[in-house]
């Protein structure tokens, strides 16, 4: 192989690791609940990712790294036999909080406050929020990520964000 097309593709593999690392590992870690685990999934997905011809995931590869992580998640989980929910603590040392000071405590009333009502709700709408609030996916991506429509994906944010309001009441 062409050691130019050898380092462009090292290149746009640590790009892509860089950028997405953190948020897969977060996003598998919902999932499992396990951050060591998650990390397994996250270097399982680099390595298939490896594999994969980089022209044809054009586009498309924030959906196709959730994808992977996703079911390597689930598989996990499915392997396990057990469902295990994550930590309110787990939650606040993943979420990036960039405050001032005198904000901080108040935000942290809130956050924990809506991340103990999110429990609330059903695992899809969990699920969905989390895609579309924590990690910026669009509905489309959520769709191809997930496997459900991009109308249930609505549907669901909408209820989920509704029932979320109910509950802040």
């Amino acid at each position: 192989m062409d050691q130019s097309v050898t380092d462009s593709s090292g290149e746009w593999m640590r790009e892509v690791v860089a950028r997405w690392e953190s948020d897969l590992v977060r996003y598998a870690r919902h999932l499992i609940g396990d951050v060591e685990r998650a990390r397994d999934v996250v270097q399982d997905t680099f390595l298939k990712l490896c594999q994969q011809d980089r022209e044809q995931l054009d586009g498309h590869l924030t959906e196709w790294l959730f994808t992977i992580c996703r079911n390597g998640a689930l598989d996990v989980r499915r392997k396990e036999q057990r469902m295990t929910t994550m930590t309110l603590e787990a939650v606040m040392e993943s979420a990036s909080l960039d405050t001032q000071p005198d904000d901080a405590a108040e935000q942290q009333d809130s956050v924990d406050k809506i991340l103990s009502l999110l429990a609330e709700l059903s695992s899809n709408q969990q699920e969905v929020l989390r895609l579309k609030f924590q990690h910026g996916l669009s509905y489309r991506e959520i769709s191809s990520v997930t496997g459900l429509t991009e109308t249930n994906v609505g549907f669901l944010m909408h209820v989920g964000i509704k029932r979320l309001r109910e509950l802040m009441k």
